[in-house]
């Protein structure tokens, strides 16, 4: 499975920090963190998942991306958490969680995508994500944020940066995870493991400005 990323271990523009071992990553999905995670086992790196994005929407996409974001973790056999926030009884996606994020967003709801509305989006998922590794005792936390397409890499790793700065103990790994052919290798396993794929960010502001491009 890892002989791609293991021949290339003397060519990787992907730079380990040191004593890094163990790994918080923030999955954003699975077709994400696919590659990543591949790349990391083949250098001797764990890899935690942690799912949480409460930004989704509606609800029912929200669960699709995080059960396949388990079935993936599972189907390797590594730790996979998610942190949904949720309030009993809540229809609303991610309950609490959903409206906590609404919160930290509001008032850039009209902001275009990788505007001030994303980066918004991206410190208070990765401020979690910090915490969350500050509690497990981790180190170092990563996102697939900045694998996909559908973002800006230098909001991703500015907002990664900042949520380290606010938590002690924990660094943020900031990274180009579409280098030495993890963008191929995503998609090749996307097909493999048939996961379903989505077709906007995730949030809804995303996916109605998906729904309007794809409509003119």
């Amino acid at each position: 499975m890892y002989d791609f990323f293991v021949s290339m271990k003397q060519h990787t523009h992907i730079i380990v920090p040191e004593g890094l071992h163990t790994l918080l990553l923030h999955a954003c999905c699975a077709p994400c963190s696919s590659a990543i995670v591949e790349w990391l086992l083949a250098h001797q790196i764990e890899p935690v998942i942690y799912y949480f994005n409460p930004n989704i929407f509606p609800l029912e996409e929200y669960e699709i991306r995080k059960q396949e974001s388990k079935r993936h973790a599972e189907s390797l056999g590594i730790r996979w958490m998610d942190d949904d926030r949720r309030a009993s009884g809540s229809d609303q996606p991610c309950g609490n969680g959903h409206d906590e994020w609404r919160h930290a967003i509001c008032g850039l709801e009209d902001e275009p995508e990788r505007g001030r509305r994303c980066e918004a989006c991206f410190y208070y998922r990765l401020l979690a994500t910090a915490r969350k590794a500050q509690e497990l005792g981790i180190p170092w936390f990563a996102t697939t944020l900045a694998s996909s397409r559908w973002k800006n890499l230098e909001q991703v790793n500015a907002a990664g940066m900042r949520a380290a700065e606010q938590v002690s103990g924990v660094e943020f790994w900031a990274q180009n995870w579409r280098k030495d052919g993890l963008q191929d290798r995503r998609n090749e396993l996307l097909k493999e493991y048939n996961f379903y794929n989505q077709l906007y960010c995730g949030c809804e502001f995303s996916m109605r400005t998906t729904n309007t491009n794809t409509q003119s």
